[in-house]
C-alpha cells in the first residue's frame, strides 16, 4: 500500500467529518445547526479530539449556545470532557465578546436611546448568575465616558450604596450616567427595592448637579427601561 495512504487510513475517523464542516461553513455558516458551529470551535482547543459529542452534551445541558457561553464555571467543569484548556477559551470568548460590545466607550459614542445601553450591558451581564450593578457615565452630550462595575453580589441583590455611585460620577467628571443591573432569573422587571433605589439615586445626583437619565434591567433575553415605562 502507497505511504500516502496508509496515512491516511491512520488518521482518526473525525477528522475527515471535522474537514468537511469546515468546507460547509465556508459555503453556508449560516447553514451550520447549533452543535456544528460549537464542534468547530471546540475543535481549535481540543485538536485530537472528536468535539461532537461534547458539543451535543453542552447543548442539551445548557440548551443554547448563549447558555453554553454564560455557564458557571462548575457547571461547565460538571460536563465530562470539559477540561482547564476549554474553560480558558470560554473565559477568553467571553471577555472578547463583552469588550467588543465596550467599544463605544473608547469611540465615545452617543448613547441615545435605551437600546444602545441595554445592548451594552447584555453583552456584559446578560448570561450572569450572579446580579451586578454597573453605571454607563456620560458627558454633557450624553458621549459615553466608562461603563464601570459598582458592585456584584448573590442570585437575587447586588448591595448598592448611592456613595459610591456617585464616586464614579465625580471620578469621571460625569454630567448624567445610566443606571444597569441584571436579574439572573430571567424577568428584568424591576422589584421594590430597585424602584426605591433609582429615586434615591435620582435625588443624590440631583444634589450633585449629575443627572439619572434611565436604569435598565437586563436579563438574558431582553431589559427594561424605566425611561421607556415612564419612571424617570
Amino acid at each position: 500500500m502507497a505511504p500516502d495512504k496508509d496515512k491516511e487510513k491512520d488518521k482518526p475517523h473525525y477528522h475527515g467529518h471535522r474537514q468537511r464542516l469546515r468546507e460547509r461553513m465556508e459555503e453556508n455558516a449560516r447553514g451550520l445547526a447549533d452543535y456544528e458551529l460549537l464542534e468547530l470551535l471546540l475543535g481549535y482547543v481540543l485538536t485530537r479530539q472528536d468535539t461532537k459529542p461534547l458539543a451535543k452534551e453542552l447543548l442539551a445541558r445548557f440548551k443554547t449556545l448563549r447558555g453554553v457561553f454564560g455557564a458557571g464555571r462548575e457547571e461547565l467543569k460538571s460536563v465530562p470532557g470539559f477540561g482547564p484548556g476549554l474553560e480558558s477559551f470560554l473565559k477568553l470568548w467571553r471577555e472578547l465578546w463583552a469588550r467588543l460590545h465596550e467599544a463605544p466607550v473608547r469611540e465615545r459614542v452617543v448613547m441615545t436611546s435605551p437600546e444602545a445601553v441595554a445592548e451594552l450591558a447584555m453583552a456584559r451581564l446578560g448570561a450572569n448568575r450572579s446580579e451586578e450593578f454597573w453605571v454607563a457615565l456620560l458627558d454633557n452630550k450624553n458621549r459615553l465616558l466608562a461603563f464601570e462595575r459598582v458592585s456584584s453580589g448573590t442570585v437575587d441583590q447586588a448591595p448598592v450604596y448611592p456613595r459610591e455611585v456617585l464616586a464614579k460620577a465625580l471620578a469621571h467628571e460625569a454630567a448624567a450616567m445610566v443606571l444597569v443591573h441584571n436579574h439572573p432569573g430571567g424577568d428584568p422587571r424591576p422589584s421594590s427595592q430597585d424602584l426605591e433605589l433609582t429615586r434615591r439615586l435620582v435625588r443624590a445626583g440631583t444634589d450633585l448637579g449629575v443627572r439619572v437619565l434611565d436604569h435598565v434591567i437586563v436579563a438574558e433575553s431582553g431589559y427594561y427601561s424605566f425611561q421607556d415605562k415612564g419612571h424617570l
